[in-house]
């Protein structure tokens, strides 16, 4: 079976992707179409919605932080089986770094390399034929990105719907929908994005509800007839990241989520076994575990239960005598001997590291990263680069004084300086890892 694919991209983030994207998806599922979700760069939020919507899990296709090889071999593993792959966009569709052909980061590469249409949602609040001249600098900005068509999005009334889509059709681009203005489809957000799907309540009904908004806007034979088959390779998986550990204990709950399908899935497949459990409900990592995993989160908006979870605390103590433990991000920040919340109320972390970050003096550092590895730790050997990314709005305010896990850069090579931090069997940092370059 050769899946048929199509990308749902825009001009910036905010204007309504995500809900257009789970909405159709669960339209065509209902169908009876095998739909399958992928989200083109570092997102960890989206592929849960869009396993949520299709019910299966959804991907990262990252064109910069993986390798052509490694990109062909996720897309042609997400289309198994499948008859349709929905490709959502990050931020805009051209929106990347300066980098190599092809390895920008956009979703517009993916475009190029896979001759994969593009269906984009034209946010038209606050105008209508000016909708026409966006709409043809998308179809005229780069020849190899082709554009399917367009969708309407926050359209005011019929009369609105008509300007706009009269515009566009002037000019011969084709308007597969038109979705009219609802507050009950907007997503829930905090500091790094939507609320992830499994916090939302009643997401069932509320993806339920995105699909018959759909099945009313939008002509899905259109957009189904847009999509054309996936003509990825297989790829290889060599620069995947091993598996920390044969049996890994990972912190799994409302402060630790963050952790990449692909990831996951190739550990598995790898032969690992993934032992889950919540330090919110003061529990520590299997005894029959041999790594533990402190992924990515939001501990800043736990970081009272966190300090309370003394359970947690003395069976991490103990994990790290004599066993590995790596934290990204949020579970870096847990790692370290405290957290100020965004109060300015300090909370005893786990002092396995030294140093103390600050949600209450706040500095969003976003980018792509490259990490030079300064000893063996569990996202690689000493001397290896591996390609991921930080989005974080807590800082460091007390540095610490334990060495440094990694040089880091950032994507275009610029040198950064040392970063993340390691001692005995404990590794931590801000970056979060996603391919070996």
């Amino acid at each position: 079976m050769t899946a048929r694919a199509i990308i749902i991209g825009a001009a910036r983030s905010g204007s309504g992707k995500t809900s257009v994207t789970i909405g159709l998806m669960r339209a065509l599922r209902r169908r009876g179409v095998a739909v399958r979700g992928a989200k083109s760069g570092p997102d960890y939020i989206d592929p849960g919605f869009h396993q949520a919507a299709t019910g299966h899990p959804g991907v990262n296709l990252d064109s910069w932080a993986m390798h052509p090889d490694l990109l062909a071999h996720l897309g042609s593993r997400q289309s198994e089986h499948a008859d349709m792959l929905l490709i959502e966009s990050a931020m805009g569709l051209f929106d990347g770094i300066v980098s190599e052909p092809g390895r920008s980061g956009a979703a517009a590469d993916i475009a190029r390399l896979y001759d994969v249409p593009c269906l984009v949602i034209l946010d038209v609040s606050g105008q209508s034929q000016t909708a026409a001249a966006l709409a043809k600098g998308f179809a005229a900005y780069d020849p190899n990105v082709r554009i399917a068509g367009v969708v309407l999005n926050q359209v005011a009334s019929p009369r609105h719907e008509a300007m706009a889509r009269d515009a566009i059709e002037a000019i011969g681009i084709k308007v597969l929908g038109a979705v009219y203005r609802n507050p009950d489809m907007a997503l829930p957000e905090r500091h790094l994005g939507l609320v992830q799907a499994s916090e939302h309540a009643a997401l069932e009904a509320f993806i339920e509800r995105l699909a018959d908004v759909m099945e009313e806007a939008i002509d899905l034979d259109a957009v189904m007839k847009a999509a054309v088959p996936l003509s990825m390779q297989a790829g290889d998986a060599v620069r995947l990241l091993p598996p920390p550990g044969q049996r890994i204990a990972i912190a799994q709950d409302a402060a630790f989520s963050f952790v990449y399908p692909h990831l996951a899935r190739h550990w598995r497949e790898a032969g690992a076994e993934l032992l889950p459990f919540s330090p919110l409900a003061d529990e520590g990592p299997a005894e029959s575990a041999d790594a533990c995993w402190l992924p990515g989160g939001y501990p800043e908006l736990h970081a009272g239960r966190i300090a309370a979870a003394k359970n947690f605390h003395v069976s991490m103590q103990a994990f790290a005598e004599n066993r590995p433990i790596h934290g990204e991000c949020g579970g870096f920040m847990v790692l370290g001997k405290a957290l100020e919340d965004a109060d300015g109320t300090t909370h005893a972390m786990l002092g396995l590291l030294s140093h103390v970050t600050s949600y209450a003096k706040r500095k969003m550092n976003l980018g792509y990263r490259q990490a030079t590895l300064m000893s063996d730790c569990a996202i690689g050997g000493k001397g290896e680069t591996i390609r991921g990314h930080e989005f974080h709005y807590s800082r460091l305010v007390e540095p610490g004084s334990d060495a440094p896990l990694a040089m880091l850069a950032d994507g275009q090579g610029r040198d950064l300086g040392p970063s993340g931090a390691r001692r005995g069997h404990v590794s931590g940092t801000y970056f979060h890892a996603i391919a070996r370059s």
